[in-house]
């Protein structure tokens, strides 16, 4: 028998939302992997966060970074050099992903070795 979202405990419809949202914030393939590399790296210029993603293309990469930057995950900070570079650093929410970020990464290192060793 199929339950309605109304039949089901309040947490979960509560959960759903959330998972809901951050689907929504968070989709496509390169976000997660973009918001990664910013937490553990800190600031970083465009070209620099190009190249710790090896096949993202300069198009994908700056719109996933004004999605992110739209969403308040990201600040783009345009330095006063020549010639002109931009740096990208995560913001106090963008940091706030830290323990989903951890726990996705040991969850993936433990599929990975599960997967490996059949």
């Amino acid at each position: 028998m199929d339950k309605s979202r109304d039949e089901l405990p309040e947490h979960c419809r509560i959960s759903i939302v959330g998972i809901t949202d951050i689907q929504d914030i968070m989709g496509g393939k390169w976000k997660y992997l973009i918001v990664t590399i910013l937490y553990f790296s800190g600031k970083l210029r465009f070209l620099d966060l190009k190249r710790q993603i090896n096949k993202i293309a300069p198009k994908v990469l700056s719109k996933e970074l004004k999605d992110l930057e739209m969403n308040n995950l990201v600040t783009r900070t345009v330095c006063d050099t020549k010639p002109i570079t931009v740096e990208y650093e995560l913001t106090s929410l963008g940091r706030s992903l830290n323990t989903v970020i951890e726990a996705m990464g040991d969850w993936g290192i433990n599929y990975r070795n599960a997967i490996l060793k059949k």
